[in-house]
């Protein structure tokens, strides 16, 4: 059997996505997954696609990954994929912090009828979309095939392959680190990532908007099928990625705060999953080590699956990746570097 050009460790979004534009330029790839593909964060991700003011410093590259994301869409097929916009709600004083078209409370109505009586105004976000994640990957190991090796346990990772906990070692040209979470636990110690726990859950019913609806406290996403996700948790407990009851409470009782009709809605599931968090809450994209790393999304996992997936790609084919990509190396945080991110 020919050497692979590169094995990926982890079949998340971002792992399936680079495997896939890798394929695409003739390049020889498999996944590595130990569970199912998908079923760690990207299964518990609800797939807005907009830049989080809360991570600063990467707007360029979040804007040029969510440009990338209706032609990505429809490469796959039906994923989900909607320009719906977001309305951001302001209650009393909240402080609004999105760059958008300022509405007035009367205004925030007659767009969405169905936002609390106390809302005091909102900003209007018209490029904002979404997409269903767990269709995404559903859609990528489909087309990767018996590229996708799912069972498959990575105990260690050098320049030259990977070996599996029961021993078997598979050997190629690259290896790329998308593990999320987990990236650092066993496989890179010192790579500066932690799994940051965040649960969503979903209902069932009419939903209670037209369009992606955020407050200080919560994301509310409406989907076709009579299908509402909420979001998100952010809470430092480790590994833990199990959901708390507590959790999903304090869930309802937000989005009830922002849109009471959701009161009459069905809890059908509550998914957790582990955000890789680093310490300037901004991907990893390049050498560490000897490893190429894809990671560290935090909380832009679905977001920056396309540009992302284009500079695994780029570089495993020797191509010059997404100028945007350049200020994320792993590198800033090596010994003696300056961590900080200069916005392109």
């Amino acid at each position: 059997m020919p050497r692979l050009d590169a094995v990926i460790v982890g079949g998340g979004v971002i792992g399936l996505s680079a495997a896939w534009r890798a394929s695409q330029r003739g390049l020889r790839v498999r996944v590595l997954e130990r569970a199912a593909p998908g079923a760690g964060a990207s299964r518990a991700a609800a797939g807005v696609l907009a830049p989080d003011p809360q991570t600063p410093g990467f707007t360029a590259l979040a804007r040029a990954s969510a440009e990338r994301w209706r032609a990505f869409a429809h490469e796959l097929g039906d994923v989900g994929y909607e320009r719906c916009g977001s309305l951001v709600l302001r209650f009393g004083g909240d402080d609004v912090a999105f760059a958008g078209e300022p509405l007035t409370a009367a205004q925030v109505r007659r767009l969405e009828p169905g936002v609390a009586a106390d809302c005091t105004g909102g900003v209007l976000l018209r490029e904002d979309a979404q997409v269903d994640p767990r269709r995404v990957v559903a859609a990528l190991a489909s087309l990767l095939g018996d590229a996708v090796a799912v069972g498959a346990d990575v105990a260690a990772v050098d320049e030259g392959g990977a070996t599996l906990r029961d021993g078997t070692r598979v050997e190629a040209g690259r290896v790329v680190l998308a593990a999320g979470a987990w990236a650092a636990q066993e496989l890179a110690p010192d790579l500066p990532v932690v799994p940051v726990k965040g649960q969503t859950i979903r209902l069932a019913g009419p939903p209670p908007a037209a369009r992606i609806v955020r407050s200080e406290h919560v994301y509310v996403v409406p989907r076709a099928k009579r299908e509402t996700v909420v979001g998100a948790t952010i809470e430092r407990a480790g590994f833990d990625d199990a959901p708390r009851r507590e959790a999903t409470e304090s869930l309802l009782r937000q989005v009830v705060r922002a849109l009471p009709a959701a009161a009459a809605l069905e809890v059908v599931e509550q998914s957790a999953g582990l955000r890789p968090g680093t310490p300037d809450d901004a991907p990893l994209l390049g050498d560490w080590n000897g490893v190429l790393v894809a990671g560290g999304h935090y909380r832009n996992g679905v977001l920056l699956a396309p540009i992302t997936a284009e500079f695994v790609a780029a570089t495993l084919a020797g191509e010059p990746p997404p100028p945007e990509t350049r200020p994320f190396s792993p590198g800033r945080f090596a010994p003696g570097s300056d961590p900080g991110l200069t916005p392109l």
